[in-house]
């Protein structure tokens, strides 16, 4: 396994000096690849382990539409464990094909800054929060408690995280790698992995496809001002917690699901709630002073990096 190139921001950890831009092809063909095939095999064999578990009682068409829909509990745990995959797929392209250690995905220190990561999910938990609020105003909410509520939340809170850790994994940190390998720019690099990212949530109108590729700009951003992947991970994980969470108490997971449409106006308070918690990450990440950039060539600024 080789280091990435000293003094480079997190949008250079995977490219290496020589190789020219076909690594970085393909690299993004192998993970468009394992996106396209691992995680649908994966969910289609947990679905059809469901299936037959349960005794069989209707079709596993009608079984697997009903659960990829998350009208099953069975069906949102599933899709969030095949989804999960996708950190396993990105972790061996990392060292079969860009010869780098796993540890060089998380961030440029390199690894997993833990104590930075925690700190941006609770801010988050109040911005994220405070923001949906403010949205809904006076708004009156017609909460209803589900059959086997707890259950629901108890396969939210194991596996929800897993799923957004996982897409910010992928697209930030392999799809963005992959951009600045071909030589992008690395703000161009965060949009075109912006793009991805909103246009594979699949079908949605104009205003949710911004809330999306708002997301994934604003997370994007935190990867190359914070150097790593886990201010993006806390705001996604925050984020899809407390959106499945709320679902499940307001008509259900399924709704949250199938959501395809978003008015400019809840939009815009998404939005904000998003720009909110990129700029305390940052902050965060200025007073832990967390790394951005990979260590020198002698390697001493990693005793200083290891500080967030």
């Amino acid at each position: 396994m080789r280091d990435p190139q000293p003094r480079v921001d997190y949008s250079q950890v995977l490219v290496e000096p020589g190789e020219g831009r076909l690594a970085g092809a393909f690299g993004i063909a192998g993970g468009l690849l394992g996106y396209a095939l691992v995680v649908p095999l994966v969910l289609q064999a947990l679905l059809l382990a469901g299936w037959l578990a349960g005794g069989r009682s209707r079709s596993f068409s009608d079984y697997a539409h009903r659960a990829q829909g998350f009208e099953t509990i069975w069906g949102l745990t599933a899709t969030h464990l095949a989804l999960a995959c996708l950190i396993p797929v990105v972790l061996l392209l990392a060292r079969y094909l860009h010869h780098r250690a796993p540890r060089w995905v998380w961030s440029v220190q390199p690894g997993l800054r833990a104590r930075f990561l925690v700190w941006v999910m609770l801010v988050a938990v109040i911005v994220l929060n405070l923001t949906q609020i403010l949205a809904r105003g006076d708004g009156h909410l017609d909460f209803q408690v589900p059959h086997l509520w707890w259950l629901w939340l108890l396969a939210i809170l194991l596996t929800s995280p897993l799923q957004a850790a996982a897409e910010e994994v992928f697209f930030r940190g392999y799809l963005l790698n992959c951009f600045g390998s071909l030589g992008a720019n690395k703000w161009v690099a965060v949009i075109a992995s912006a793009l991805v990212f909103a246009l594979f949530h699949g079908t949605q109108n104009l205003w949710l496809f911004l809330d999306r590729l708002s997301f994934g700009l604003a997370a994007g951003a935190l990867v190359i001002l914070t150097g790593g992947l886990e201010a993006g991970i806390a705001a996604h994980v925050v984020n899809n917690l407390f959106a499945f969470g709320y679902a499940v108490f307001l008509g259900g997971a399924a709704q949250a699901r199938g959501i395809t449409s978003m008015g400019v106006v809840d939009a815009l308070w998404d939005v904000g709630g998003f720009v909110g918690v990129a700029m305390a990450a940052w902050w965060i990440g200025r007073l832990m002073r967390v790394a951005r950039l990979t260590p020198g060539p002698t390697g001493g600024d990693l005793r200083s990096t290891r500080r967030g």
